[in-house]
């Protein structure tokens, strides 16, 4: 038998053991606790869900090599190679903190192991987005007084106060518990409403603790099921005047 032939008789052999397939669903349950939010831009004043710029690692699947042991090559005879310049270190972005950048306020709503849902600012202090400074977060009050984040959204260019709305985000089920349709505007609103398949709907609205001119909100998920069914979202003043076209 020629070396060739060698050569494919052993490339046709099955592998002595089988590659472990990855835990997809392990994987995803873990990566949606804290998620990297998608865009979202509608018109009638610009929303603009951003993106929370958080790192998730969910794991790697490594080769299994053969059972043979493997010869190491001969050093090459050639001039030594010159020594190599340093690795530059690694750089990640933090995931958004879970203490709230002002007062928590409650949702009304119940999720796992009947813990209350939250949503709360959180700070950021990114240079690339140097008039970022805050953004919205939904999680978990837990009984001991500290949180644990579900989802988070901010703005991710120009100002996070410029008029207008802002991180619109959320109906998503994670971790068995939906997360309401939330964001917040910036500027004198009241009311917050909306259409959804032509039936008018209304936002629970609350001035942010650290700054009334920012008005968080958030709609019934018995209504709103998701932000792409809002058509569109319009804001009043006080004395009922339309605050976007």
């Amino acid at each position: 038998m020629t070396d060739l032939e060698t050569l494919r008789s052993a490339l046709r052999e099955p592998l002595a053991e089988d590659f472990a397939e990855p835990d997809l669903d392990a994987i995803m349950t873990k990566g949606r606790r804290i998620r990297r939010r998608r865009r979202l831009a509608t018109g009638g004043g610009g929303i603009a869900a951003a993106v929370v710029t958080v790192l998730v690692i969910v794991g790697a699947v490594a080769l299994k090599g053969s059972s043979a042991e493997q010869q190491p090559l001969p050093p090459a005879a050639s001039a030594p190679a010159p020594p190599s310049a340093p690795a530059p270190a690694p750089t990640t972005t933090e995931a958004p903190s879970e203490q709230p950048f002002g007062a928590a306020i409650p949702l009304g709503i119940k999720g796992e192991g009947g813990r209350e849902l939250v949503i709360h600012a959180f700070a950021i202090d990114e240079p690339q987005m140097p008039d970022v400074r805050f953004g919205l977060q939904v999680a978990y009050r837990n009984g001991t007084g500290d949180y644990e984040a579900l989802l988070a959204a901010n703005e991710f260019k120009g100002s996070d106060r410029s008029f207008g709305f802002h991180a619109v985000d959320g109906g998503d089920l994670i971790r068995g518990t939906f997360v309401p349709v939330f964001g917040y505007f910036s500027g004198p609103a009241v009311r917050i409403t909306s259409t959804v398949r032509g039936k008018p709907v209304e936002a629970t609205t609350i001035p942010w603790s650290e700054d009334p001119s920012v008005v968080i909100f958030w709609f019934d998920p018995d209504q709103v099921e998701s932000p792409y069914v809002l058509t569109p979202l319009i804001a009043y003043d006080a004395k009922g005047q339309r605050l976007t076209k």
